[in-house]
């Protein structure tokens, strides 16, 4: 699974941008967010779980872990 390619599918699904998602994450936690920072971390695969939990969360999406059968 590629954090990069699911994360831009869940974006494009729900109509917004980036840059929209990142003003409503510094809206919420006070803290600046910029889209090309976020792009960068999703380059490099260095993007904590942390913060794309607030992305899913902004997209009103979560992470289920579901045990191999």
């Amino acid at each position: 699974m590629d954090i990069r390619n699911e994360l831009k599918s869940l974006i494009a699904k729900n109509g917004t941008t980036l840059k929209k998602i990142c003003a409503i994450l510094t809206e919420k936690t006070g803290k600046t967010v910029a889209g090309n920072n976020i792009t960068n971390k999703l380059r490099r695969k260095t993007i904590k779980f942390e913060e794309v939990m607030e992305i899913l969360d902004v997209l009103d999406y979560h992470i289920e872990f579901v045990r191999n059968k």
